[in-house]
């Protein structure tokens, strides 16, 4: 069920470079959920549902999961009290083919957790995905992952590995410096066709007192500059973790500044501002220093002594020089509960998990993070919001100019609340995926009553003189409306006849249905009720009984709604504003993405007319953006009598995919356009297995060319007399 209360709702999206631990954090995550075991976290990938994403080990296909947590937070009286939090969480692909995927889910996202490789560092997909998350005014937390390569690969002391991450953390929030200085740059631009545009209003409002006014406006209509101090990373500020998902741990600097306080005699939050950075423990006056009061001396800072060189001893203990005894010791200081079984496994790993699971456990530390760090729908909307719908507007404080802004500000899910939802992208299901067409288990009533007609059935056979039947499974089963047993043998349901319809609509046989991948951002919405669909070409300073904006809104009926669980879809009723979820009954009617509304009241059934309905109109993905395919592919069937097949299967492949486009040329040949080759690969087997279902023949993939080398005899001779490349020119004194 969606979570009703928006302040308990945090929607966060990871993001990062291909292979640096995203699906293995996810894991670890569901593992908590007691979603999946813990001791397949980060082996079974479990949001990598595709067999060819388990093969490659990669991940291609953004996948979502909604996860409740219950987190102890510590009340005015000075006692905690249990909150639950709904996190819906949603995992990108982190090559660089995939890269639509990244920016189609974190235009649903308020945070986003950019995971970097502790050896590899910061590469070039980690610098688009943070770029994406910058312009969708994503909340980032930093998370330093594969830790354990530091210790067991490299083999680096504490104080290099201390050095190591410094200079990690600098090369991050250079890229984030190089973001605001390029955004300042464009708002100053921004600023001064906003005031040209304002003077120019003055002069044709006041001719005559055209001096005064200018002046006037100068004075009051100042750059107003922002401030950089909350983009940054910083361990400090709480939105760094250290972590090793492999091995199930994470840590914040605070939760060692919790545990050393009271040893040090020091305030908890004076401590977290000092175990990062350059600040050293006197071992004499037992104070914290700072490097310009060592004078010579060569000590270690917090962050290595406190932290870094415990986290050495477990490793050194349990992986690099086993020893029991060590061990032993290192579980009963830190309190620790592992039976004494698992301490003697021969499994270094298993015994590393179990020890840092109960002492930093990942889960706990990353669900911490999030609540803290990632802010709630109703004030994360109160910036995102106004970027959305004036993406090229400069304005420090936005205002609603109207009660549905207002709503959408706020993040209203009340039903007085217009509903406004954006659907991000369209994804292909299988048909028997959906959970109203699975088949339910048999209940004890049921199987009682199959006893009952089997006995009944032998007891008329014996009366006629004819054999019994043997098998339980060939005896009917009367059906009433009181007690309605699971027959043998159903009859197609509407929901499955309905499908049909509209697979037979896109001319395929595949067995695939779309639905929508979205969230919603005010109101309410519930199965049955009617909706418009405002497509990406509408206009929003037009009114939409405008011809040029009549053909971008449709109505249709939301015929079921889901709540995404990574490879499952769990039907529900509604969902209130602020939530991630999944929608059927757009197949047809939106092509890619759209904006989803309906008018206040929650209205179910007959729409009024866009005339009546037009406040609650509203384009939210105009702005969305993906790469452009730059790898072409003709296609044709290896049966020609395929060819119909195919291009229904190409129809439905441009629509479940966001960043592929597929048309035919004035030779008749239909071609295909990817993102990459591999993007190409994943493309061609879902048009074989999934959509088309028919055997395909590829030519050579063609990348076109904008630049290209030649050689020099090839060019053109120069117009002057020198060498190619001289520039002939004059000084000037």
């Amino acid at each position: 069920m969606a979570q009703q209360d928006a302040a308990n709702v945090r929607n966060v999206t990871t993001i990062g470079h291909v292979d640096h631990g995203k699906t293995t954090l996810m894991d670890a995550l569901l593992a908590a959920n007691n979603i999946i075991s813990s001791r397949m976290a980060g082996k079974i990938r479990y949001l990598d549902s595709r067999e060819d994403e388990q093969q490659r080990g990669i991940t291609m296909e953004s996948s979502a999961v909604s996860l409740r947590f219950t987190v102890m937070e510590r009340a005015a009286e000075g006692g905690s009290s249990p909150r639950t939090y709904t996190v819906n969480m949603i995992d990108t692909p982190g090559h660089v083919d995939f890269s639509s995927e990244v920016s189609t889910a974190s235009r649903l996202c308020d945070g986003s957790l950019v995971i970097v490789d502790v050896i590899e560092g910061v590469c070039t997909q980690t610098i688009s995905v943070l770029r994406q998350a910058w312009i969708d005014r994503l909340k980032p937390v930093l998370i330093i992952n594969k830790f354990d390569r530091l210790i067991t690969e490299l083999r680096l002391t504490p104080t290099e590995a201390y050095h190591h991450l410094t200079q990690l953390i600098e090369q991050v929030n250079a890229v984030m410096g190089n973001f605001f200085a390029g955004e300042r740059m464009e708002d100053d631009l921004r600023w001064r066709e906003e005031r040209e545009r304002r003077l120019a209003e003055k002069k044709e409002a006041h001719a005559d007192e055209i001096d005064a006014t200018v002046s006037a406006g100068d004075q009051a209509d100042e750059f107003q500059e922002k401030d950089d101090e909350d983009i940054y990373f910083a361990p400090e500020k709480g939105n760094v973790i250290f972590a090793s998902a492999i091995d199930g741990w994470g840590f914040r600097i605070g939760k060692f500044a919790h545990l050393y306080a009271v040893k040090l005699g020091m305030k908890e939050s004076v401590l977290r501002t000092v175990l990062w950075g350059d600040f050293y423990l006197d071992p004499k006056t037992k104070r914290v220093i700072s490097y310009k009061h060592l004078r010579g001396r060569v000590l270690k800072p917090l962050f290595v002594q406190f932290i870094l060189e415990n986290i050495w001893a477990v490793y050194d203990a349990i992986a690099l020089n086993p020893d029991p005894d060590k061990v032993a010791k290192i579980v009963s200081t830190l309190n620790l509960k592992v039976p004494l079984r698992d301490l003697k496994s021969k499994d270094t790993k298993h015994v590393l998990s179990l020890v840092f699971s109960q002492w930093l456990s990942l889960s706990t530390c990353v669900i911490q993070t999030i609540v803290d760090i990632v802010p709630p729908p109703p004030q994360a909307q109160l910036t995102r919001i106004p970027k959305m719908l004036y993406p090229d507007l400069y304005e420090p404080t936005v205002e609603p100019k109207n009660k549905l802004e207002e709503t959408l500000y706020k993040c209203d899910s009340s039903k007085e609340a217009s509903v406004v939802a954006l659907v991000s992208k369209m994804f292909a299901v299988p048909v028997e995926d959906l959970p109203e067409n699975k088949k339910k288990p048999v209940t004890a009533e049921e199987l009682r009553e199959r006893g009952r007609a089997a006995r009944e059935a032998r007891k008329a056979t014996e009366a006629n003189g004819e054999a019994p039947p043997t098998n339980l499974n060939s005896v009917p089963v009367a059906t009433d409306s009181s007690s309605s047993p699971t027959p043998i043998a159903e009859a197609p349901t509407s929901t499955q006849n309905d499908v049909e319809k509209s697979a037979a609509d896109l001319g395929i046989q595949s067995g695939e249905t779309l639905l929508g991948f979205a969230r919603i951002y005010s109101g309410t919405i519930a199965q049955g009720s009617t909706i418009y669909c405002v497509l990406p070409k509408y206009n929003n300073a037009l009114e939409p009984s405008d011809p040029r904006n009549q053909p971008h809104v449709v109505a249709t009926t939301v015929e079921r709604l889901y709540t995404m669980m990574g490879r499952e879809l769990v039907e529900v009723q509604e969902v209130y504003a602020g939530n991630v979820f999944a929608i059927k009954g757009l197949e047809g009617k939106v092509w890619r993405n759209a904006t989803i509304c309906a008018p206040a009241g929650g209205v179910v059934g007959k729409i009024s007319g866009l005339e009546k309905d037009k406040a609650c109109l509203l384009n939210l993905g105009g702005s969305l953006r993906t790469a452009a395919p730059i790898v072409r592919v003709a296609l044709e069937p290896a049966v020609p009598a395929d060819l119909p097949k195919l291009v229904s299967g190409l129809k439905l492949l441009a629509q479940a995919d966001p960043c592929v486009e597929t048309f035919q040329q004035q030779t008749g040949e239909h071609v295909i356009m990817t993102a990459g080759e591999l993007h190409l690969e994943r493309c061609l087997k879902d048009l074989r297995e999934r959509f088309a279902r028919v055997e395909i023949h590829a030519s050579k993939p063609i990348v076109p060319f904008r630049e290209m080398c030649v050689k020099g005899t090839d060019m053109a001779p120069p117009k002057s007399g020198g060498k190619r490349g001289t520039i002939n020119g004059r000084k000037c004194s």
